[in-house]
């Protein structure tokens, strides 16, 4: 049973991160199932720290933007959803290449929602670990 409330494709997704921190950085929202969201982010110099390796700020923008996105799908249209709160462990350094994020609720609640975001490089393999907190809140009429 998909969790999406908003009716929405990958074309649509991607068309709104014009010029923003989302198109400045390469992120681009790449796949989603019924209770799953998925983005890519290139390793390049403009994601790189000095010693040449992801930055770890880069790795919390793709947690956060893959994850505000899906929250906002999953809430009604007199809703909408911002971050509360989001930490990261950078498990393994990345100097090229992609790297994924795949966010899944753990928590879809009325007020708050909880996304578990795990970041693979191209190989599959873990490089970081995040967590995301959303506010669910009303719009005003």
């Amino acid at each position: 049973m998909s969790i999406w409330k908003k009716p929405f494709d990958l074309n649509s997704l991607n068309h709104s991160r014009k010029n923003t921190l989302v198109e400045t950085l390469g992120i681009l929202i790449t796949e989603f199932g019924d209770d799953y969201m998925t983005a890519s982010m290139p390793v390049e110099p403009r994601t790189h720290q000095p010693m040449g390796i992801l930055h770890g700020g880069a790795s919390v923008v793709l947690a956060e933007t893959v994850g505000s996105i899906a929250a906002n799908m999953a809430v009604d249209e007199q809703h909408y959803c911002v971050g509360l709160d989001i930490n990261a462990n950078h498990l393994k350094s990345v100097s090229s290449g992609l790297v994924y994020a795949t966010c899944k609720p753990i928590h879809l609640g009325r007020t708050t929602q909880v996304w578990d975001i795990p970041l693979v490089n191209d190989m599959g393999k873990p490089t970081c670990i995040s967590r995301l907190t959303m506010a669910v809140l009303k719009k005003n009429p």
